[in-house]
C-alpha cells in the first residue's frame, strides 16, 4: 500500500530463538523481497545491550554498527538497519514500523502526547523525541519493561513523536488486526482529510518556472512539478507554505533536508526574480541546492539530481502536506526539536542509507538528458526513444497515436527507464506547444528536441494531390519550425541561469534532403527546406548555446514508412513505377539495397548514434549528418 510506504520508507523483521530477519539499510519496503533482509545472530545482538559505550554520539552509533555487522551471520554483507536492535528488543515474533499520514498526524503535533495517552494509553506507549538508533532503542527496552511490569500485558502499539509508528504480531495475521484497530479508532478523530483533488493550473507559467528554476539550479536536476487543491491552499503565503515542515520526521528531513524555499508572484517572471533570490540566500546559508521550492498559488517542485531522487522528493513533501492537514485534529502541526534536526542533519546512517537509496549506475551516454522524440510510438522514433531511454534519458514520447505513445512510455518504464506519453498533433501550434511545458512540468526543462515525426507520399506530378503535398509540408517542415519554437523558448530560459550548459534540436531529416528524389518531389523538397531550417536556426540560437543539426539517414527498410502493406514507401513506389522493371514489393527492397555501399538499410542504432554524437559535441551546429551507409556522400 503506497500510503504505508511513503518513498519506500518503513521497515519489517522476523525472529526465532536463534535469528533476526531485518530490512537492509536503504532497502525499500515498497519492493523488499527475501533478497533485501539481513540475518543476525540473536545471542551476539543481545550482548550490545550489556557493553559501556562512549559518550559522544558519532563514536557511540560507530562502535554499535560495528558490533552489530560483527553478529550478521557468515555469508551476510548488507549493513542492516539501524533499527535492529529496536526491533530484536521488541518481543513479538513480526515487527513492522511505518509512518503513514494519518498516524504522523498525531506524532507530529502538538497534543500528539495527550490525545494518545487519552485513547491509546491502556494499549500502547509514547515514546518523546529522541536520536534514533542505539540510544533509542535502549528507552524503548525499559518502557517496555516498565509498561509489563504497570499493566501486566505488552505493549501492541509504539508511537515515537516525529517519527512514525511500531507494531507487534505473533502471527501476520495478529499484526494486521493489531494495526487495522489502530487505523480505524484513528479515523474516528480525525476532523478534517486533506482535499487531493486535481485542478487545472497555469501549465506555461509553470513550465516557464521549471525552466528558470532548473538553470538556478546548475542545469542539470530534475524539477518534478505537483498541485492540487490542498497544495494551492498551502501556497497561498508563505506563512501558510511553512506549515507543510519539512522536519515532521527524519524522513521528511533525508528526502526534503531542512528547509523548503518559497517564492512569490503572480507572473513567470515576477516568480522567477523571487526565485532566484530566495535560491541564493538558500544556497549562502546551506551550502547546497534546496530540495522543495514552493511557488505562490501554483504548486511546489520537488528537486534531485535523478528523476527518481525529484520524484521521492516532491511524494515526501507531498506527505508533509497531509501531516500538516491530518496534525490539524491534535492541536496543530509540531516539528523536530531543533536539537535533534541538527544531530540528524550530521548523522552518517542518513547519509549511508541515501547513499544507498540513491546509488547510480555506471555512466551512460544521455544520462540525465530531458529529450521529446515525436512521432516516437512507432518505426524510427519507437526505436529512437527506445534507445535514448536505454542510454538513460528521460525520454517523452510523443505521437498522435496517443495510446501507442503510452504502450511505448510504459514498456520504458518497465524496463527500469525513465518515459512520458504525450498526445501531439504536429500540424497543431497549441498542441505542440503543451507537448512541451508538460515536459517542463514533468521534468523541469528540455535538453534535446527530437522532430522525428515525418510521412512521405510518392508519386509524380499527375499523382500528388495539394491536400497531399500540403500534408507534407505541414509534417515535414512546418512542425519542424514549431518544435524548435517552442523548445528553443524553454532552454533560453534554463541557459540564462546556467549560461554553460548546452541544448540540442535535432531534425531527423533524410537522404532525400541532401539529393532530390524522382516521384518523390513533395517528401524531398520537405526536407530540402528542414535543412535550410536548420542552418538559419542554428545561426539565430547559437548565441544561447543551442545547437541545431539534422541527421539524414538513408532507408529505413525494416520500418513502417517503407514495410507497412497499405501506404508503405515499398507499395507506393512499386505503384507509382519508381523502380524500372520492378514486379514485386522485394525487388523494390533489392533495388534500394543495391544502391548501398554497404549493402542494407539503415538501421535505428545508426541514428541513435549520429544523434548521441550530435549532443556530445560541443562544435558542431548547422550541419546535415547523412546516415546512409554511403549512398550519400557529402560534397
Amino acid at each position: 500500500n503506497p500510503s504505508y510506504v511513503l518513498a519506500g520508507g518503513g521497515n519489517t523483521s522476523y525472529k526465532n530463538e536463534e535469528h533476526l530477519y531485518i530490512k537492509g539499510s536503504g532497502v525499500s519496503l515498497a519492493e523488499i523481497d527475501e533478497n533485501g533482509f539481513v540475518c543476525l545472530d540473536r545471542k551476539k545482538l543481545s550482548e550490545i545491550y550489556t557493553r559501556t559505550y562512549p559518550a559522544d554520539s558519532d563514536a557511540l552509533e560507530a562502535a554499535v554498527l560495528k558490533d552489530m555487522l560483527a553478529a550478521r551471520v557468515e555469508g551476510e554483507t548488507k549493513r542492516p538497519s539501524v533499527e535492529t536492535l529496536l526491533h530484536d528488543i521488541i518481543p513479538t515474533t513480526y515487527v513492522l514500523h511505518l509512518h503513514p499520514s494519518k498516524v504522523n498526524g498525531l506524532t507530529c503535533s502538538a497534543k500528539g502526547e495527550e490525545i494518545f495517552s487519552q485513547q491509546f494509553g491502556e494499549d500502547g506507549i509514547w515514546i518523546r523525541p529522541i536520536m534514533p538508533g542505539y540510544t533509542l532503542a535502549m528507552v524503548i527496552k525499559e518502557q517496555i519493561e516498565n509498561f509489563k511490569n504497570v499493566k501486566g500485558k505488552l505493549p501492541s502499539v509504539i508511537l515515537i513523536e516525529n517519527h512514525g509508528i511500531f507494531l507487534g504480531g505473533q502471527s501476520e495475521e495478529e499484526l494486521d488486526n493489531v494495526f487495522e484497530g489502530f487505523v480505524e479508532k484513528l479515523n474516528g478523530l480525525i476532523s478534517r482529510e486533506p482535499d487531493l483533488t486535481e485542478g487545472e493550473f497555469d501549465l506555461e507559467t509553470a513550465a516557464l518556472s521549471a525552466a528558470a528554476l532548473r538553470g538556478m539550479l546548475g542545469g542539470n536536476v530534475f524539477c518534478v512539478f505537483r498541485t492540487n487543491a490542498e497544495v494551492k491552499n498551502f501556497t497561498r503565503d508563505a506563512s501558510a507554505f511553512a506549515k507543510a515542515l519539512t522536519t515532521f520526521s527524519p524522513d521528511h528531513m533525508v528526502y526534503c533536508k531542512d528547509e523548503a524555499v518559497f517564492a512569490t508572484g503572480s507572473t513567470a517572471d515576477e516568480i522567477a526574480a523571487s526565485m532566484e533570490a530566495s535560491i541564493k540566500d538558500y544556497v549562502g546559508r546551506k551550502n547546497g541546492n534546496p530540495k522543495i521550492v514552493g511557488v505562490q498559488n501554483l504548486g511546489f517542485f520537488g528537486i534531485g539530481s535523478t528523476y527518481k531522487e525529484a520524484c521521492i522528493a516532491a511524494d515526501v513533501f507531498m506527505d508533509a502536506v497531509k501531516v500538516s492537514v491530518y496534525a490539524e485534529s491534535f492541536g496543530g502541526p509540531k516539528a523536530m526539536p531543533k536539537a535533534l534536526v541538527d544531530a540528524i542533519n550530521n548523522w552518517e546512517v542518513e547519509a549511508y542509507r541515501k547513499s544507498v537509496a540513491f546509488a547510480k549506475s555506471s555512466a551512460k551516454r544521455a544520462d540525465n538528458k530531458i529529450i521529446i522524440v515525436t512521432g516516437g510510438a512507432q518505426g524510427f522514433g519507437e526505436g529512437i526513444a527506445r534507445e535514448l531511454a536505454n542510454e538513460g534519458a528521460a525520454v517523452v514520447v510523443a505521437d498522435m497515436n496517443v495510446e501507442g505513445a503510452k504502450a511505448v512510455a510504459a514498456s520504458i518504464q518497465a524496463n527500469g527507464g525513465v518515459s512520458l506519453a504525450v498526445g501531439v498533433n504536429v500540424t497543431i501550434d497549441e498542441q505542440i506547444r503543451d507537448m512541451v511545458y508538460r515536459t517542463a512540468v514533468a521534468f523541469g526543462g528540455l535538453d534535446a528536441m527530437i522532430s522525428n515525426a515525418g510521412i512521405a507520399r510518392a508519386g509524380g506530378l499527375e499523382e500528388i494531390s495539394l491536400d497531399n503535398f500540403e500534408l507534407m509540408t505541414k509534417i515535414n517542415y512546418t512542425a519542424y519550425f514549431l518544435c524548435t519554437k517552442y523548445a528553443s523558448r524553454i532552454m533560453k530560459i534554463t541557459g540564462k541561469y546556467a549560461p554553460e550548459k548546452m541544448a540540442d534540436i535535432i531534425q531527423i531529416n533524410s537522404k532525400s534532403g541532401l539529393e532530390g528524389s524522382n516521384k518523390n518531389f513533395g517528401y524531398a523538397g520537405s526536407k530540402f527546406g528542414g535543412i535550410g531550417l536548420t542552418q538559419s536556426f542554428a545561426m539565430e540560437l547559437a548565441p544561447y548555446n543551442i545547437k541545431v543539426n539534422s541527421i539524414c539517414p538513408g532507408n529505413f527498410l525494416d520500418g513502417p514508412l517503407w514495410c507497412d502493406p497499405e501506404k508503405g514507401l515499398f507499395v507506393q513506389y512499386l505503384k507509382a513505377g519508381k523502380v524500372p522493371g520492378a514486379k514485386t514489393i522485394e525487388d523494390v527492397k533489392k533495388y534500394y539495397e543495391s544502391k548501398v555501399p554497404l549493402n542494407r538499410g539503415c538501421l535505428v542504432k545508426d541514428v541513435v548514434r549520429a544523434i548521441l554524437y550530435a549532443i556530445e559535441q560541443e562544435y558542431e551546429t548547422g550541419q546535415a549528418i547523412p546516415v546512409t551507409g554511403g549512398q550519400v556522400m557529402i560534397k
